[in-house]
């Protein structure tokens, strides 16, 4: 849905200009949008594979390995139906570390492997099992320690404190996810009610 109106806004944009005589300014912005694309995504494509070498290193040395211990227990409490040494936890758990850091690239893989897992899980296989559903949440909410994506835009477009942002992301991450758990939670136990 959101393709086609992302068409007809450019559609509009492209025949108004036609009609109003700016055609000349709306090619030049293609093309001036084009080569910043480029250049972002240059930009971008360096920081990610920095981020992803310090992830590789951090998991050489055991350092995620030492995360996932630390965050096992809390991970069990907000999955509760995965048993403890399934696959799924793993994936959780390097997914929520990706994204921790803002790479949120990274994650996806880790995110979809973790879904799979997890659909393994589900008996309901064409209903998203509660755990699904808070992955989903936490996912969404992206609670972000590193916000590497959009320093390094700040960085590609010259900002004079591209870190300063570090702060006010890890604030309003932490309130989302929370608010997003504390939500899932009440739907879960309404729900449960209901059935008894």
């Amino acid at each position: 849905m959101i393709n086609w109106i992302w068409i007809c806004m450019a559609a509009i944009g492209i025949i108004y200009a036609m009609f109003s005589g700016n055609m000349e300014a709306v090619n030049e912005a293609i093309f001036e949008s084009a080569a910043q694309a480029v250049t972002l995504a240059i930009g971008l494509i360096s920081i990610l594979v920095f981020w992803l070498g310090m992830m590789r290193i951090a998991e050489e040395a055991g350092i995620l390995r030492g995360l996932a211990k630390i965050f096992r227990p809390l991970i069990s409490k907000i999955f509760p139906e995965i048993p403890k040494d399934h696959p799924a936890l793993g994936y959780i758990l390097s997914n929520l570390t990706a994204n921790m850091f803002g790479l949120g690239n990274a994650a996806t893989p880790l995110g979809i492997k973790a879904m799979e897992e997890m659909k393994k899980l589900n008996k309901h296989s064409e209903t998203a099992s509660r755990s699904m559903i808070t992955f989903l949440i936490l996912n969404t909410t992206g609670l972000t320690l590193i916000p590497t994506t959009v320093i390094g835009i700040r960085m590609q477009y010259e900002s004079a404190s591209p870190t300063e942002i570090v702060g006010v992301t890890l604030l309003v991450t932490c309130i989302g996810t929370i608010a997003g758990l504390i939500i899932d939670r009440f739907f879960y136990y309404k729900s449960t009610w209901r059935k008894s």
